[in-house]
C-alpha cells in the first residue's frame, strides 16, 4: 500500500497534483470510451493545467488562512456579523 507523504514545503510540488481539480470528462460515451482506452493504452496523456491556473490555484488556497491570522478576533466577529446579516436579510 502506498504511504502519503506528509505536506512540507520540500514535496509541496507534489501534492499539488491532490488539490487541483480534475480535468472534465466528454460526455459522450464513445468519445469517454475512446479516452479511456487511449489513456489506460499509453497513447494519450491527461490534459494539465496550466502553470498560471496551478498558481492561482495555490493563491487561493493559502489566502484565507493568511487573512484569518492577520485579523483581530474583533475584525474577525464584525465580518462574520455582517456576513449573516447578509445572509439573513435576503429571506
Amino acid at each position: 500500500m502506498l504511504e502519503q507523504m506528509p505536506k512540507t514545503p520540500d514535496n509541496f510540488c507534489s501534492t499539488l497534483d491532490d488539490l487541483l481539480p480534475k480535468p472534465k470528462r466528454p460526455r459522450d460515451t464513445n468519445q469517454l470510451a475512446k479516452m479511456i482506452v487511449d489513456l489506460t493504452t499509453g497513447d494519450a496523456k491527461e490534459p494539465e493545467m496550466s502553470v498560471r491556473a496551478k498558481s492561482g490555484r495555490l493563491g487561493g488556497l493559502k489566502g484565507g488562512k493568511a487573512r484569518a491570522d492577520s485579523l483581530t478576533p474583533e475584525q474577525r466577529s464584525a465580518i462574520a456579523k455582517k456576513a449573516a446579516q447578509s445572509r439573513w436579510s435576503k429571506t
